[in-house]
């Protein structure tokens, strides 16, 4: 059974087409290519004064990387750089399925372990985003999980199981600090009892603090750096939502089709007062409602409760099937459920072959089409998009274009240091509200042939960058920062840029015409709609 899970994650890893969030690459891919081959994009969490991201997660991406570049088939066979990390994301993935098998007979037994497995398979969400290289995606493995289940408060193993938990989640919480809101439900009442010392959890911060400091080469602690910052108004820079939304949206999305049988897990597990099950159920209402008071929400950051909400929904699926009349009757395909709960289920199959092949895939294939070019024809690339809309060198690889203002694309910093962020305007703020009046002051007048470097594309968010922010609040000056490009050969943009007053006319006037479009029109929001398009400027 273990051969199926690790079969269908890898082939899912290798096989999804389409772009869901940034930090996929610039969170993970980036900064290890960037480790092994010295180039490529560092977002500002790397590279502020007080640096957020610490190297833990990332490093799971660095053998695969070092291994390609070792062997000398970087160049050669590119794709490799993209392979690799997926089977090792695929095959972690892998760990949560299996794993949820063990889960499943300690909170339950062995009756519910197929059907649990099952759900878990089929998840549409876990087709999306289980395979990814996303610090979400790991946070739901199995040792998470696992550690969750040994954290039952009403019955302590033994210490050794208890302590190897406390170690993977002070590993969840320094790859993803906010993790740590899981952690304090399930261990806050354990600590005394399992005889946990103080001053062991000051040596796991002290090995982080070593580990980014080693990193940085400053004293770090990223752990600290990103509550401080996420804590702050920073956050609500990346978007707001109401307190409803985790439970009017992100449940209903992340459990599909299972949600109903997930809710009705749940009540039995109250009604009959199964206190594993209702510690699992406390967790889930815990950090539903810590993580509503946060105003930037997102649905990935409850995906480490969804095998969790899977257990309950194959309590409620066994229990459906033996209330049934056809209960002493084989399951469907060996499994107890019923034949229309199983018809259910099955319906969020298309949206996980949807989302795997078709959902936004212009954003990854213009990347293949960029990389298919020879590099003669290649000299400068920019991405009129808005931010962190495309994969970079993780996925591209080409070490002519690593130069500063060779391949560059609208920056998106956010008003650190300000104390009225809710006024600060970024550069693709400014870009997209007159997208060719942008053009027209910030670019020459005339494409020059050789296509020279940008001399400043965007902001290096360092702390020269912080003091020229604060400076403009005070003096109430344009967030302008008086960027300059030079055009390139090649421009990347949706279809909705196209749209804008006067950008068309300008781009056909500068000699360019489009070579490439990926994926489709109807799909995306706002500025990201149209499609991905590619247009060259033809001497």
């Amino acid at each position: 059974m273990a051969s199926l899970a690790l079969l269908l994650r890898v082939a899912v890893a290798l096989s999804t087409q389409g772009f869901f969030q940034p930090d996929e690459y610039f969170q993970a891919l980036e900064p290890a290519h960037h480790y092994v081959f010295g180039y490529g994009h560092l977002t500002w969490e790397w590279v502020s004064p007080v640096p957020l991201r610490s190297i833990i997660y990332p490093a799971l991406n660095i053998p695969p990387f070092w291994l390609v570049k070792t062997l000398g088939l970087d160049a050669r066979y590119p794709e490799l750089l993209i392979a690799g990390p997926r089977i090792v994301h695929g095959l972690l993935a892998a760990v949560t399925d299996i794993g949820i098998r063990e889960i499943t007979r300690q909170v339950l037994n062995d009756a519910f372990v197929s059907t649990a497995y099952f759900v878990s398979l089929t998840s549409p969400f876990h087709s999306l985003s289980l395979s990814r290289s996303m610090s979400n995606s790991l946070e739901t493995y199995y040792p998470w999980d696992n550690a969750q289940v040994h954290a039952d408060i009403s019955h302590v193993r033994n210490r050794t199981s208890m302590r190897i938990c406390i170690v993977f989640a002070a590993l969840a919480c320094a790859i993803r600090p906010t993790n740590a809101i899981i952690w304090v439900y399930m261990f806050g009442h354990l600590f005394l009892r399992l005889g946990f010392r103080p001053s062991q959890a000051f040596i796991l911060v002290r090995d982080f603090f070593a580990l980014d400091s080693a990193f940085y080469g400053r004293p770090t602690l990223s752990l600290l750096n990103f509550l401080r910052v996420n804590a702050s108004p920073v956050s609500l820079f990346y978007g707001f939502s109401p307190w409803h939304y985790y439970l009017s949206q992100a449940l209903p999305i992340l459990c599909s089709t299972s949600l109903p049988f997930a809710l009705h897990g749940m009540h039995l597990a109250v009604k009959n007062d199964e206190k594993k099950l209702k510690t699992m159920l406390g967790c889930i209402i815990w950090t539903l409602t810590v993580f509503s008071f946060v105003g930037h929400k997102e649905w990935r950051f409850l995906h480490p409760l969804l095998p969790m909400l899977h257990i309950f929904a194959s309590r409620s699926l066994v229990e459906l099937y033996h209330r049934s009349a056809k209960a002493d009757a084989a399951g469907t395909f060996s499994l107890p459920i019923r034949t229309r709960d199983l018809g259910l289920l099955l319906l969020a199959v298309p949206a996980s072959i949807y989302v795997v092949f078709f959902h936004c895939v212009g954003q990854i294939k213009v990347m293949s089409y960029l990389q298919s070019l020879p590099s003669e024809n290649l000299t400068s690339v920019g991405f009129l998009t808005p931010c962190h809309s495309t994969p970079w060198q993780a996925y591209l690889h080409r070490p002519e274009l690593a130069a500063p203002g060779k391949m560059w694309a609208l920056g998106c910093e956010p008003p650190l240091g300000l104390q009225r962020p809710s006024d600060y305007k970024d550069q693709t703020d400014i870009f997209f509200e007159e997208p060719s009046k942008y053009m027209r002051t910030h670019f020459p007048s005339r494409v020059d042939p050789l296509y020279p470097p940008s001399s400043f594309a965007s902001s290096i968010p360092n702390v020269t960058f912080v003091e020229t922010l604060k400076v403009i609040e005070q003096s109430s000056r344009s967030w302008d920062l008086g960027w300059q490009h030079e055009w390139p050969q090649y421009i990347v943009l949706f279809g909705a840029l196209l749209r804008e007053p006067g950008v068309l006319d300008l781009f056909l006037n500068q000699s360019y015409e489009e070579v490439w479009k990926g994926g489709f029109e109807w799909e995306g929001e706002g500025q990201r709609k149209g499609a991905v398009r590619v247009w060259k400027h033809i001497r």
